[in-house]
């Protein structure tokens, strides 16, 4: 073998596992591929001859494949963009929607295009909404000095949504693909299907007395069901008040009280924790309560909706409510560092900037399937909606979860091209080794965000499909979708970004409000899909106030930490606040600190998001100071977060001390906190 003996040696022990003939005939493979000089084409011929065929390539130990990227790009220059795990030329589907809009523009590859796409942003945002085919009523117009557009344009967005075609019998493609409990069959609903579901809950909504603007709470797993409310309640021209189904009563209670909601769409498995947040509320509810339990006399059963009947008798109506660009259609949260979370609208305009990001830079084309495991409490529950129907795809969902070797089989069965997903999953999957044997052929791509990843999980998660590209995708609720990205036109580097999103600049700062290559990521506005408006709090104090200028103009914070690599690229490190994302879930300290206040023995404790020494998702840590002395504190507090907060976040350590350090006006200095955990 050319390798040197170290690899040949550490190759040795990876292959064992196939046993001596399969590990003997692979070992040739590679060592025929490592003839090739180092660098791209070495790792191409790695993946194609040896990582691929004749073996199945997820029965090859994970080591193996690692040992092979490292050997591919040994050498490489500190100073050369991050070594790429998918090149485009691994990829045969022809040209990508990016490089055609390129091509009518009349530029040439993807930096041009993000140039110009900054350059002239007005008409980069009319150019995209043309592709999308959006139907304006009025003139759009350009957008307005507080960073409004379109502000003479009305729409309904939800009907933009169900338009086109209807019914997998006559040819159109269905709208959502599902499986309802594991090992259950496949199912499919068609457009049409979809849409008469969605325009019973506008029904229901105007027969209720639901006037434009409205706001109906959806608290509901990622169903069917949950889809036609979120389409149905927009058709009615009132907006979604978006909340996670795992969040426990407290918190319910928090967001309806920031957005007065008037109607409630439950499940069963949340209805009593609705009556514990808001007993007065009426609500439908989707499916049987346990025990031959009655809805109450104010709430309304899903089927007696979607049947025709609806609390006044009336008919659904026949005609989406076209509402101004402007108007709210959902309300999203996103959790500050103190206080209430940010209540953040989305307005029929949000939706293309999630449209357009899945159309330009995850490359979705109308023959795709996109699943991503996910709720309509966060924001990629929305954006997965009009990621796949705006560009006329559809989207698979899996009712019982994404953890196990029966959502991989989904995946496979579904026919799923697009598989989304936060960076805490892959490690499961890949400590569990749950995945590996299942066909992902399908699948083209797959995309991450939510939290920072890390560059073995994800090049393992690449070989579970033969290597098919992670678009690495960064954004915010506040924004409608990402800001960084990877697309389908660069080569893809484990855990790196390839390019900003298209129709809006970055900028990273250092303390002092410097340009610099590591610091606080801001944006250059204006862009479609960025918030102008907050329910709860001051929106310019939060995003512009005595942020550093570019141009004369103030940037907008959105505080990431981020590293511009060479070549273009980026890398994520996670906030700069103390605002951490926990399980893909934005959360503040402080309302974790809530969640854990009055646990027995505990007499306070401080929250942070520390990073895993191994690399990928951060950890939560709580430091404790106990009240009295107590052997383990880590399961009454981790009790405490699942029933007072959420049951997803999970605290990685808990550590004892006498007191937490605090500044002269009393607040917790969480910064000394994560330098302290972080001292050897």
């Amino acid at each position: 073998m050319e390798a040197d003996t170290g690899l040949r040696d550490s190759l040795r022990a990876a292959l064992a596992p196939l046993g001596a003939a399969g590990a003997a005939a692979l070992a040739e493979r590679i060592d025929r591929c490592l003839t090739e000089p180092t660098g791209e084409r070495r790792w191409r011929r790695l993946v194609s001859e040896a990582l691929r065929e004749p073996l199945p390539y997820t029965r090859i130990p994970f080591a193996v494949h690692r040992l092979c990227f490292a050997a591919a790009y040994a050498g490489r220059s500190a100073e050369s963009p991050p070594a790429p795990a998918w090149t485009p030329a691994m990829e045969s589907a022809g040209e990508s929607n990016a490089r055609r809009l390129a091509r009518a523009v009349g530029v040439d590859g993807v930096a041009a295009l993000h140039r110009w796409s900054v350059e002239h942003r007005a008409a980069f945002w009319q150019r995209t909404c043309d592709l999308l085919a959006i139907d304006f009523r009025g003139r759009p117009g350009p957008p307005r000095r507080d960073g409004r557009w379109f502000p003479d344009a009305r729409l309904n967005i939800a009907e933009q949504c169900l338009r086109g075609p209807g019914d997998g019998a006559d040819g159109g493609r269905p709208a959502v693909v599902y499986r309802a409990r594991d090992g259950g069959p496949l199912m499919a609903v068609s457009r049409a299907e979809l849409a008469r579901l969605a325009r019973a809950v506008a029904g229901h909504c105007r027969a209720r007395g639901l006037r434009p603007g409205a706001r109906v709470a959806l608290y509901l797993p990622m169903t069917v069901e949950a889809v036609a409310a979120y389409l149905g309640v927009i058709l009615a021209g009132c907006a979604v008040v978006s909340i996670a189904d795992s969040f426990a009563a407290p918190q319910v209670a928090v967001r309806l009280r920031i957005t007065g909601a008037s109607l409630a769409i439950v499940a069963t498995a949340t209805y009593q924790r609705l009556l514990d947040a808001a007993p007065d509320l009426a609500a439908v509810v989707v499916g049987d309560l346990p025990d031959g339990r009655a809805p109450r006399g104010a709430d309304t059963a899903w089927q007696q909706v979607v049947t025709g009947g609806t609390v006044a008798g009336g008919p659904s109506p026949s005609r989406a409510v076209v509402r101004p660009a402007c108007a709210h259609t959902n309300i999203l949260f996103s959790s500050g560092t103190t206080g209430d979370p940010k209540a953040i609208p989305w307005t029929h305009l949000t939706p293309i900037k999630c449209a357009a990001d899945a159309l330009l830079l995850h490359d979705v084309r109308p023959d795709d399937v996109l699943a991503w495991p996910t709720s309509l409490g966060w924001m990629m529950g929305p954006w997965l909606i009009y990621a796949a129907l705006l560009n006329g795809a559809a989207l698979a969902l899996y009712y019982p979860g994404p953890k196990g070797a029966d959502f991989g089989r989904f995946v496979r069965d579904a026919g799923v091209t697009m598989l989304g997903l936060v960076p805490t999953l892959v490690r499961i999957w890949r400590r569990s080794r749950c995945m590996e044997g299942i066909d992902w052929s399908r699948i083209r791509r797959f995309s991450s965000t939510g939290e920072c990843s890390d560059p073995d999980d994800q090049l393992y998660l690449m070989g579970l499909a033969g290597y098919r590209p992670v678009i690495e995708y960064c954004g915010g609720t506040e924004i409608g979708g990402g800001y960084l990205s990877a697309t389908m036109d660069q080569p893809a580097a484990p855990a790196a970004f390839a390019t900003p999103a298209f129709g809006i600049d970055v900028a990273i700062r250092d303390e002092q409000g410097r340009p610099a290559g590591n610091g606080e990521l801001f944006l250059v506005p204006p862009s479609i899909g960025l918030s102008t408006e907050l329910l709860n709090q001051d929106h310019h104090h939060v995003y512009l106030a005595g942020t550093p200028t570019a141009g004369g103009a103030p940037l907008r914070r959105h505080g990431d930490h981020v590293e511009q690599l060479p070549g273009g690229y980026y890398r994520a490190h996670g906030r700069v606040d103390d605002t951490m994302n926990l399980s893909g879930i934005k959360v503040s300290a402080a309302e974790i600190e809530r969640a854990l206040a009055g646990v027995d023995g505990v007499g306070e404790c401080a929250a942070v998001a520390v990073p895993d020494r191994g690399g990928g998702p951060d950890r939560l840590v709580v430091f404790a100071a106990p009240a009295r002395p107590m052997p383990d504190p880590l399961p009454a507090l981790q009790r405490a977060l699942a029933e007072r907060l959420n049951p997803l976040f999970k605290i990685a350590e808990v550590r004892l001390v006498d007191a937490l350090p605090r500044t002269a006006s009393n607040k917790v200095m969480r910064r000394e906190l994560r330098a302290a955990y972080a001292e050897p």
